[in-house]
C-alpha cells in the first residue's frame, strides 16, 4: 500500500514538471468521469425507471417508453459533471473554464428545451386519443408553445455562450419589432386563424370539407398551426394554409354528415310531346298499380266535383279537367319515395317540375337518404333512377334525349331521309319546267307581235 502512494506521489510530481501533459491527463479523466456518469444514468437509472414505469398503467400503454423526455433529461448530468469538474482540471486556463463553463450551459438549456419539446408532443398525443378530441385540437396551441420555448431558448444560449445576461438582447428586440413581425408574419396570421378555427368550430379533423380555388375536396386529416391537410377522395394529399379556412370561402359538409341524411336532387327529362290527357283504358290499366291505388279514385272524385261545379260549361272538354299521365307519373313517384326503406321520411321529400327548355320537361326529385355513406347513398340513388325511369313508359312517357348516330342510321334505313330529299329536290324540277315554257311563250309572243308590225308597214 505504501508503494502504491509513493508511486502515486512520484507521478504527481512528474506531471508537476510537465504541465502541458498534466493538463491534459486531467481534462482525459475529467471526460471519462462524464462518459461513466452519462452511462450510469442512462444504462442503470433510465432503465430502473423505465422498468419501475412499466408496472404502472402509464408504463404499460407504451407511449412513454416512445417519448425521448427521458432520455434527453439524462443528457444533463454528463453537461453538469463537466460544469463542476473542469475548475479541478490543473493548469487549466481561466478562459477555457469559461468557455468551457458556457458551452455546457447552452448545451443545458437545449437539452431541457428539448425534453419538454418531447414533453408537449407527449402530451398532444395523449389528447389525441380522446374521443371528442377532434372537435377542439390543441395542435396549433402546442406549437405556439414549442414557438415561445425556442425563442426563449435562443437568447439563453446566446447570452450563455457570450456570457453576458440575457435582460441585454431582450431590451434589443424591443428595437428588433418590426423585424420580428415582419419575419414571423406568417406564424402570428396563421396563429389568430387557428385560434377562430378552434373558437368557431370551423374545422375538424375528420370533417369533408370541399374548397375549389385550391382544389381540395376530401377528409380534413390534420390541423397544425400553419397546415391544415386535407385528403383528397383520389387520396392525394392537399396542404392548405390555415389563415385560408378564415379568408376564403369552402364548404364544410359536416352538417350534412350528422343530419344522419344525405340530399338526393336529379331530373327526369321528360318529352314534352309525350305529355297528355288518360283514357279511361290507361286509368283502368294504371289502377293495377299499388301506389296509384288511392291516388286514382281520389282525384277523380276531385276532378269530377270540378266538372260539376261548371254545368252547362262543362260540356264542353276544353273547359273541364282531366287526369294527366305526368300527374300520375308525379304522384307515383311521390309515394314511391314515402314507401322506399332508403329514403329518410323526416326530411324533404318533393317531386317536382322545373321550367321546360329544349332538353326536355325536367321532373326533379328532391329527397334524402337514410344514410351518409358515399357508396350506399349512390347505390340508393341509383336503384331509385333504375325503377324510375324502366317504368316510365307505362305512363306513356318517354325520356329526352338529343338524336344520336343510331337514330340518324334508323332514319336512312327506313327512307325518311331520302324521301324527304327527293320531295325537296322535285319541287325545284317541276319549277323549272314551267319557268322553260313560259319563256316559249313570251318568245312566240314577241315574233308575232314582230310580224303584226311588219304586215302594217307593207
Amino acid at each position: 500500500m505504501e508503494e502504491m502512494i509513493a508511486f502515486y506521489n512520484q507521478g504527481l510530481a512528474w506531471l508537476e514538471q510537465h504541465p502541458q501533459l498534466n493538463l491534459a491527463a486531467g481534462l482525459f479523466v475529467l471526460f471519462i468521469v462524464a462518459w461513466l456518469s452519462n452511462a450510469v444514468v442512462k444504462r442503470l437509472l433510465v432503465r430502473g425507471l423505465m422498468s419501475a414505469l412499466r408496472a404502472t398503467p402509464l408504463g404499460q400503454d407504451g407511449l412513454l417508453s416512445k417519448s425521448t423526455v427521458i432520455a434527453r433529461l439524462a443528457n444533463v448530468i454528463p453537461a453538469l459533471v463537466l460544469w463542476m469538474g473542469i475548475v479541478l482540471v490543473p493548469g487549466i486556463p481561466d478562459i477555457v473554464v469559461a468557455i468551457v463553463r458556457n458551452v455546457t450551459n447552452a448545451f443545458v438549456i437545449l437539452t431541457v428545451a428539448l425534453a419538454i419539446n418531447a414533453t408537449l408532443t407527449l402530451i398532444n398525443t395523449i389528447y389525441e386519443r380522446r374521443p371528442d378530441s377532434h372537435m377542439k385540437p390543441i395542435k396549433g396551441y402546442i406549437q405556439v408553445i414549442k414557438i415561445i420555448i425556442y425563442a426563449i431558448s435562443a437568447i439563453l444560449i446566446i447570452a450563455s455562450l457570450i456570457d453576458r445576461s440575457p435582460v441585454i438582447l431582450l431590451s434589443g428586440l424591443g428595437a428588433m419589432a418590426a423585424v420580428v413581425i415582419l419575419v414571423f408574419q406568417d406564424t402570428l396570421l396563421s396563429l389568430v386563424a387557428s385560434m377562430q378555427i378552434s373558437s368557431n368550430d370551423i374545422v375538424r379533423v375528420g370533417d369533408w370539407v370541399e374548397m375549389p380555388t385550391l382544389n381540395a375536396d376530401g377528409d380534413v386529416i390534420d390541423i397544425a398551426l400553419h397546415t391544415v391537410k386535407v385528403q383528397n377522395w383520389d387520396k392525394t394529399i392537399t396542404t392548405i394554409p390555415t389563415r385560408r379556412f378564415i379568408t376564403d370561402s369552402f364548404k364544410n359538409w359536416r352538417g350534412m354528415q350528422e343530419s344522419g341524411g344525405r340530399r338526393i336532387m336529379r331530373n327526369i327529362l321528360l318529352d314534352q310531346q309525350s305529355v297528355g290527357f288518360l283514357s279511361s283504358e290507361e286509368k283502368e290499366r294504371l289502377s293495377r298499380f299499388r301506389l296509384l291505388r288511392d291516388y286514382l279514385p281520389e282525384k277523380q272524385k276531385e276532378i269530377d266535383e270540378w266538372n260539376q261545379s261548371l254545368k252547362d260549361e262543362g260540356k264542353e272538354p276544353a273547359n273541364t279537367r282531366r287526369i294527366t299521365n305526368i300527374g300520375t307519373f308525379r304522384a307515383y313517384v311521390l309515394n314511391y319515395l314515402k314507401s322506399h326503406q332508403g329514403i329518410h321520411q323526416k326530411m324533404t321529400l318533393m317531386v317536382r317540375q322545373l321550367s321546360p327548355g329544349p332538353d326536355g320537361l325536367p321532373l326533379q326529385v328532391y329527397a334524402f337518404t337514410n344514410t351518409t355513406a358515399w357508396v350506399e347513398y349512390e347505390g340508393i340513388q341509383s336503384d331509385l333512377f333504375d325503377h324510375l325511369l324502366s317504368i316510365l313508359p307505362e305512363f306513356g312517357l318517354r325520356v329526352y334525349q338529343h338524336p344520336s348516330g343510331v337514330d340518324l342510321r334508323s332514319l336512312r334505313d327506313e327512307g325518311l331521309v331520302g324521301a324527304g330529299k327527293e320531295a325537296d329536290e322535285k319541287p325545284k324540277e317541276t319549277s323549272l319546267g314551267e319557268e322553260a315554257k313560259e319563256n316559249q311563250i313570251a318568245d312566240h309572243e314577241k315574233e308575232r307581235i314582230k310580224k303584226e308590225q311588219q304586215t302594217d308597214k307593207d
